[in-house]
């Protein structure tokens, strides 16, 4: 008979927050499937459990998971784990899932803490529609068309970062967004927990010179809703001049306009050129 994968979330800084039945999950399985192994173990260590180890991450997932799914079949039990969090989730556990709904393996979810909903909730911001956008690229061309193309989206944005890349990041929000509420927030459940609650346009100035450490969630505010129909051709240039006046490019500023305003973008943008 075959057996089953358990998706296990795991704590995303403070240890207590590992539940119950994760624990017990942890200790029944026959074997753990986990990003790093050593990282693992310390929560292994913590709980008193001593289970075998599987790597399973990036760079070996295909391999690795095509084995894992063989000894499930086989009748053994998997958890899947990531380093912190919920596995599965802008992680390589997305591919084991699919493959075991390929291959007709039974998954079971053990709930646990989430960094993106956790920072959510202490935002301040809009929570009942949102959309996470993982890690942006760190290719130029990739980011810029992430970013155009979240330049309407009227949901609340989640993104995660590195510290060493947030300055840059807080610049290419500002000049992307214009100014819109954000929400930095760093050290989840750790000791040094912060919540800043900032702008787009403060940030890239007060926080671009790297002070910010420790792992990051950004939470940004989405676009406005439409003006009123019938607003002109002016108004929307209008609005894209004060964008650009803020420190946005003229096409970013144009595609903002257009989404607040309903005139067409290139018409923006040729009149912003005038």
């Amino acid at each position: 008979m075959s057996g089953i994968l358990y998706v296990t979330g795991t704590p995303i800084g403070n240890l207590s927050d590992l539940s119950p039945r994760a624990a017990q999950t942890l200790a029944e399985v026959d074997f753990i499937a986990a990003e790093d192994t050593r990282v693992t173990l310390k929560l292994l260590n913590h709980l008193g459990i001593k289970k075998p180890m599987v790597s399973y991450y990036e760079h070996n997932k295909r391999e690795r998971g095509e084995m894992i799914c063989d000894r499930i079949e086989q009748g053994e039990s998997c958890a899947v784990v990531t380093d912190a969090g919920m596995p599965c989730i802008s992680d390589p556990g997305e591919d084991l899932i699919r493959l075991c709904a390929l291959r007709g393996i039974k998954t079971v979810v053990i709930p646990g803490p989430s960094a993106v909903i956790s920072a959510l909730a202490v935002s301040g911001l809009e929570t009942g529609r949102f959309c996470f956008e993982g890690f942006l690229s760190v290719n130029k061309k990739s980011r810029g068309e992430h970013l155009q193309g979240l330049a309407g989206e009227r949901r609340t944005m989640i993104f995660y970062e590195a510290p060493h890349k947030l300055p840059a990041t807080l610049k290419d929000l500002y000049s992307y967004f214009g100014d819109r509420r954000l929400s930095i927030v760093r050290e989840l459940t750790k000791i040094h927990e912060e919540v800043i609650r900032t702008t787009t346009a403060e940030a890239a100035q007060k926080y671009c010179d790297g002070s910010i450490k420790g792992e990051i969630v950004l939470v940004l505010e989405g676009a406005p809703e439409p003006t009123e129909e019938g607003c002109t051709l002016e108004q929307a240039v209008a609005i894209a001049a004060e964008l650009c006046e803020k420190g946005a490019k003229p096409t970013d500023a144009a595609k903002q306009a257009a989404a607040l305003t309903g005139c067409r973008k290139n018409e923006i943008y040729r009149e912003l050129l005038k």
